[in-house]
């Protein structure tokens, strides 16, 4: 099975998007609740346009 090309930009854009997450709740001073909840749904919306993909 080959890795989808598609899948590798997905992950590198999440990795660039949680580093960046960490830099403005830096800055915000977030609670680790709010940061779970913006990477949850982060993670809910890769995943629905990774299935979109697909179809």
């Amino acid at each position: 099975m080959a890795i989808d090309s598609g899948l590798i930009l997905l992950v590198f854009l999440a990795l660039l998007f949680a580093w960046g997450l960490n830099r403005v709740r830096r800055m915000l001073r977030l609670g680790p609740l709010a940061y779970g909840g913006v990477m949850i749904v982060f993670i809910i919306v890769v995943l629905a346009i990774w299935t979109q993909t697909f179809r």
